[in-house]
């Protein structure tokens, strides 16, 4: 579907109204639209004018939604951003907004959650799979030792 730069401008503000994008979300829609290239800065900096798409903005959203709600880490958020073209210095400032403590506990549901639904292997293999879990959910290995090994001395052995 080919759009004119002003049909694509307009049907961004709309999306921009809605829900918050980034500069690289701005490209992909335009790309897909079929917008020349050539004409992709001048409504990206002109929705960056409205006040439609702000890179800071949209970092901090996306970080408190994503540890808030899809429980990730702080690592898989700062990789995603990263994926979104998003400067090293507003990662940074957006990862500093989300709580230490929100996170640890994330990950102490998260790891509650995955022990239950785990086969009865040797603890050592729960472990295992517990430590990966921790892993692609976007945790520090360190952070997740500590958990996974506070699990196991709540549970009495046999």
């Amino acid at each position: 579907m080919r759009l004119s730069s002003s049909q694509a401008l307009a049907r961004l503000q709309r999306l921009c109204s809605r829900s918050e994008k980034c500069t690289a979300d701005i490209r992909k829609k335009l790309a897909d639209w079929e917008v020349p290239a050539a004409e992709a800065p001048e409504i990206i900096a002109s929705l960056q004018a409205g006040g439609f798409v702000d890179e800071q903005r949209y970092a901090k959203a996306f970080a408190r939604d994503k540890s808030r709600l899809a429980r990730w880490g702080l690592l898989k958020i700062s990789n995603a951003l990263k994926n979104k073209q998003i400067n090293d210095a507003v990662i940074k400032a957006a990862l500093a907004e989300i709580d230490p403590s929100t996170a640890h506990n994330n990950l102490v549901h998260l790891l509650r959650q995955k022990k239950q639904s785990l086969k009865p292997d040797s603890p050592e293999a729960q472990k295992v799979k517990l430590l990966r879990f921790a892993l692609s959910r976007g945790y520090s290995y360190e952070e997740a030792r500590g958990v996974v090994d506070g699990l196991f001395k709540m549970v009495p052995h046999k």
